[in-house]
């Protein structure tokens, strides 16, 4: 029984000469009649711990699946698969990147989260899986903090605003003032979270009157953005490096606090809008009720990635900005993302749909 000892001490015998002072009672043995009660209770918990440190000692004895709530290709599904090169490698078992696109995450999310809680089902989870998704739906059929335990993050990530080429803006101030001269005409596309709210809080913060455009997938927004279906959108550095390289698509802004090394002279949305700055996240949850020694496990897997110099170069090409967690560190920074976007959304003055 753990949390408690028994300590036996030995009484020095009486001399002749002194006075033997009357035992005081023996207390009613409470201890003796609980310690079976609570040895009843305690006994399962400990064989409960125990299978799953046993279970950790093993892992991972089969093929470990990832779920990626997005499509293939994108920013999430290449970090996913690049972890997953890694850790394959350093335990010798197979991993699988599943991708599960749809309605903003939410059909890949609430999959993993049904998933058997055994450490060997994650999800991928993002900025908009767990944090920004309840401000932005009506009803979830998943609860990020209750059906999830957070593993760790790989990192976090900014978008960046684009436009045409032949757009007849070419920077933030020439939109808002093509914007203000054609009230209701411009159309912004978004996948996400990570995609909508920079467009709704810029939208709010310029006061201009223009609409979003719900897509599935960044591909359709990419060549409805060429074919000038839409007039802009806010998209992952991953989607956008090779669009702004190839000259397919122009930059115009950056939505995190501080530019992209890849185009230092793109400006961030705080050069015109003072505190403005909207960031996302990467990371790995697992289905509540996933042993927490694996959970530690597969954090620890995942520190040495973020420590490994080659998967490093591999996240910084993603666009991704590597960061290291501990468990609890990644459980609390999600708690505080989720107020942060809560208060994106309401500046932006999005309604759950």
């Amino acid at each position: 029984m753990t949390g408690r000892r028994l300590v036996f001490h030995s009484r020095a015998p009486i001399e002749d000469n002194e006075t033997a002072k009357e035992e005081p009672p023996c207390p009613p043995p409470r201890i003796i009649r609980v310690a079976p009660v609570m040895l009843a209770m305690l006994l399962p918990l400990a064989s409960t711990r125990a299978a799953g440190d046993a279970d950790a000692a093993g892992w991972p004895a089969k093929t470990v699946t990832l779920i990626v709530p997005s499509a293939p290709g994108g920013a999430a599904d290449l970090t996913a698969r690049t972890f997953a090169q890694y850790l394959g490698q350093r335990t010798g078992q197979t991993v699988v990147v599943e991708d599960r696109p749809g309605a903003g995450g939410i059909v890949g999310t609430q999959a993993a989260s049904k998933a058997a809680a055994d450490g060997y089902t994650y999800l991928l989870s993002t900025n908009s899986t767990h944090s920004a998704n309840q401000f932005l739906y009506k009803s979830l059929p998943y609860d990020a903090q209750k059906d999830f335990v957070q593993v760790g993050l790989f990192g976090t990530f900014g978008s960046v605003g684009i436009v045409a080429p032949d757009a007849p803006y070419r920077n933030v101030p020439e939109l808002v003032e093509y914007a203000r001269k054609h009230p209701g005409e411009v159309f912004f596309g978004y996948y996400s979270s990570s995609s909508q709210v920079p467009a709704e809080l810029f939208k709010a913060r310029a006061g201009i009157e223009i609409n979003g455009a719900a897509y599935k997938n960044i591909t359709q927004i990419i060549t409805d953005l060429r074919g000038k279906q839409i007039g802009f959108a806010f998209v992952d550095y991953l989607t956008a490096m090779g669009q702004i390289q190839g000259k397919g698509l122009r930059p115009i802004a950056v939505s995190a606090a501080a530019p992209n090394p890849a185009w230092p002279d793109v400006p961030t949305m705080a050069t015109y809008y003072p505190g403005y700055a909207v960031a996302g996240w990467l990371g790995l949850s697992a289905p509540a009720g996933t042993p927490p020694a694996i959970v530690q496990k597969m954090n620890e897997h995942m520190r040495a990635a973020l420590a490994d110099a080659e998967t490093v170069r591999k996240f910084r090409e993603l666009g991704l900005q590597p960061e290291s967690m501990d468990v609890a560190q990644f459980d609390a920074f999600v708690k505080e993302d989720t107020a942060r976007w809560k208060e994106w959304v309401d500046i932006a003055g999005l309604k759950p749909r």
